[in-house]
């Protein structure tokens, strides 16, 4: 790079938290194809331990998953250090309920959609929480 040239942007880096391989696939290559960066958990306990080792722009969290579930994790995460507890939080989920939502609210969540979502929402409702261009 040379004198004056800005640098391009890096890409938006994504967690999808989802303990179905079918979901995490999808997601993967929907938001790759974006352009965005994605890692993967398949629980909240992991999803906690890459939150903690790197750096994320938004969290995609399922809610029904072992060992530690999606408002779990995200009540764990509101309450950890300041640098991870202000990430985004796209809950996707098959919970439709009006105390499910609410549920997902209370915890944290910043947005809240019901399975299945098209990859044209996906993205939309991603490069909108990230501040990427859709």
């Amino acid at each position: 790079m040379t004198k004056g040239e800005l640098a391009e942007p890096s890409p938006a880096r994504i967690l999808v938290v989802d303990d179905s391989s079918l979901v995490r696939i999808y997601y993967r290559g929907a938001l790759q194809r974006a352009g965005f960066e994605v890692e993967q958990a398949i629980n909240g306990i992991e999803a906690m331990e890459k939150v903690l080792a790197q750096s994320f722009d938004l969290l995609i969290v399922d809610v029904n998953m072992p060992r530690m579930d999606g408002l779990s994790f995200v009540r764990a995460l509101r309450r950890a250090a300041v640098e991870v507890a202000t990430i985004p939080v796209l809950m996707i989920t098959t919970e439709a309920g009006e105390q499910d939502v609410d549920d997902a609210r209370a915890a944290g969540v910043n947005f809240y959609l019901v399975k299945p979502v098209s990859e044209a929402d996906l993205i939309r409702h991603v490069a909108l929480l990230t501040g990427a261009t859709a």
